[in-house]
């Protein structure tokens, strides 16, 4: 049986934040405290007590971050993301922009770390719940800091009537080393062999690891914050913090040898219990604690990849896709053929077979893509369950965190700091390329103009540039549409590249396209100035199947159906331009003029914001 101890914790542990608040009287029944009430004064004094509260704390992501990357150059959008919503924006301030100033959580974690000491149970037991509290603490100022930057530190649950309500932010670097002060604590603390969906000593490394890599690698590309010399130590810690998972051996990459299919199985899995690449995962099971049928990756419906993403796949040999000559001007099927396997497991592929049709596409079937405006035309297989069952799609598990994103780690702080070896490649992103059939690494690859010009920041770095680069390619492909994309942009002041318009599939011109592989045309493009024909009267083709029609036109074009980026020809466009993003400012985000209103100790905003 599998439990979502989140959800659990949601339940019992709400009413661990009861705390009742009695009247005074006189009367000796009205004075008895309710046996059925809890309060802080009758809790908190048994081990099961603080697991209860705790696992009322846990706070991981889900399947919606599966359109995490929605916003950014891996995925397209038509929802309102705030970074696009910014970017377009005639003049974004603290009115419009303002939401993430919300310390409710923080209460609860402080108001457990203040009353914890009375439980009776061992220093170590106390040291573990403690740990855990630390850990979401951390965790929790990591997402304000990467928002707001300078944040007031609490460390206490605060009162009404407490001044420190008023109190000003406190500086970037300060709240940060409290921060890792929580996850040097939670590391060492935590225990491990815990239950299956319990937090234990690995997740909390990890958590320590990602974050400092992402705080280390900021500092160092965001020279506004004068905080470049302190970079190394955090990706120090980043690179440390890797080694020890790695060197425990209690995780390693799930393989079978299969390099079409491994990669895919870790997102389509109703038991991830045993997997050895889960280091946390959420659990789910139709009969106890269902998923939901989530599909909203799949199709036109919100988000779709992006043709930038596709071309960062490298091909079998292990060049890079945009060396091939002519390559932008590959159609759909011929973009497929001979690349890294992991590209067929993300997106949707010439011939594959669609099972679950509960979605926003046509029949079962050997797939033909579809057009919507304002979609790539690329669907995305990652986390789409293609299960017809109901009892399979509803009890799909979700990991968190995967051994996969330590190894990533561990390179890129190693690169970054000048210390990548052979060895160390050999021990991370070789292993992932060897499970999806690719040829390893070296030291010096050849670089990629592509690349250079994606992250022209990245020569300045460091001495070993180059293999950076392939490093965050890697990162990319590996991570692609889990919700890492935008934070690593962002930490590496990449952020100009939101302005990139996203594009899709490659049409040379209007006309008959084969879009399954098998050489016969599915789909017909004709001028957004025809109409099309009745069903009756469309051609078919050798199948005798009939075609599908869209009229193309410019995406100013009302009468079209797909739009192309020269109107009858070219990449399939989302939009008419992305807005414009402004450095250093959008990095960062005002705190809500309601706040500042409130407490001028707040002010002044940070970067250009009013």
């Amino acid at each position: 049986m599998k439990y979502n101890f989140k959800n659990i914790g949601k339940k019992l542990g709400t009413l661990a934040m009861a705390v009742v608040t009695l009247t005074a009287c006189n009367d000796e029944f009205m004075d008895r405290l309710p046996q059925t009430d809890i309060t802080l004064d009758n809790f908190l004094n048994t081990e099961q007590d603080l697991k209860m509260y705790t696992y009322n704390l846990y706070s991981f992501p889900s399947p919606w971050n599966y359109v995490g990357d929605a916003g950014t150059d891996n995925q397209a959008t038509t929802s309102a993301v705030e970074v696009k919503n910014i970017m377009i924006s005639t003049n974004p301030n603290s009115v419009t922009v303002s939401s993430g100033w919300d310390w409710s959580r923080l209460r609860e974690i402080n108001l457990f770390l203040e009353n914890c000491d009375k439980a009776n149970v061992s220093p170590e037991i106390l040291a573990h719940y403690k740990g855990i509290a630390r850990l979401f603490r951390a965790n929790f100022y990591m997402d304000k800091v990467k928002r707001f930057s300078d944040v007031p530190w609490y460390d206490k649950s605060l009162k009404t009537s407490d001044t420190d309500l008023y109190k000003p932010r406190s500086p970037r670097d300060s709240v940060v080393q409290q921060i890792f002060s929580d996850y040097q604590f939670a590391s060492a603390n935590i225990k491990t062999g815990q239950l299956k969906g319990e937090v234990d000593k690995w997740v909390a490394l990890t958590y320590m690891a990602r974050n400092a890599l992402y705080e280390g690698t900021f500092r160092k590309y965001h020279s506004e914050l004068n905080l470049t010399s302190t970079a190394s130590t955090y990706l120090g810690m980043a690179r440390d913090a890797a080694r020890k998972i790695m060197d425990n051996g209690k995780f390693s990459l799930y393989t079978t040898g299969k390099a079409t299919s491994d990669y895919a199985s870790l997102f389509n899995n109703t038991n991830l219990s045993s997997n050895p690449e889960v280091i946390y995962a959420v659990y789910y099971d139709k009969k106890l604690i269902s998923s939901g049928f989530w599909a909203y990756m799949f199709g036109n419906y919100e988000a779709c990849p992006t043709k930038d993403l596709l071309q960062s796949y490298l091909t079998t040999n292990g060049t890079p896709y945009t060396s091939l000559q002519g390559y932008e001007r590959n159609t759909f099927v011929k973009e497929f053929a001979d690349r890294d396997p992991r590209l067929k497991q993300t997106f949707a592929y010439p011939g594959w077979e669609l099972v679950n049709t509960s979605t926003y596409a046509p029949g079962a079937g050997t797939y033909i893509q579809s057009f919507n405006k304002n979609f790539t035309g690329y669907h995305q297989l990652k986390g789409f369950i293609n299960d017809k069952s109901d009892e399979v799609y509803q009890s799909v598990d979700f990991p968190v965190l995967r051994y996969a994103e330590i190894l990533l780690i561990y390179a890129e702080a190693r690169a970054e700091l000048g210390e990548l070896t052979q060895k160390d490649l050999d021990e991370s992103i070789n292993l992932l390329r060897a499970r999806a059939g690719m040829p390893p690494m070296q030291l010096q690859p050849v670089v990629d103009p592509v690349l250079q010009k994606m992250y022209p920041l990245a020569e300045q770095a460091t001495s070993q540039w180059q293999s950076l680069l392939e490093i965050r390619r890697e990162r990319r492909v590996e991570l692609a549409l889990e919700g890492f994309r935008y934070d690593d942009l962002m930490r590496w002041k990449a952020g100009k590249l939101l302005e990139k318009v996203s594009e899709g599939i490659y049409f040379p011109s209007l006309g008959k396209y084969d879009l399954t592989g098998d050489g016969i045309e599915d789909i017909l493009l004709i001028p957004s100035t025809q109409a099309i024909p009745a069903e009756s009267e469309k051609e078919s083709n050798s199948l005798g199947k009939k075609l599908i029609y869209y009229k193309a036109g410019p995406i100013t074009d009302s009468n079209a159906t797909v739009y192309l980026k020269n109107g009858t020809s070219g990449n399939v466009i989302t939009s008419a331009g992305m807005g414009t993003f402004k450095e250093p400012q959008y990095y960062y985000r005002p705190v809500p003029f309601n706040e500042v209103q409130l407490n001028k100790a707040l002010l002044p905003q940070l970067f250009g914001w009013e």
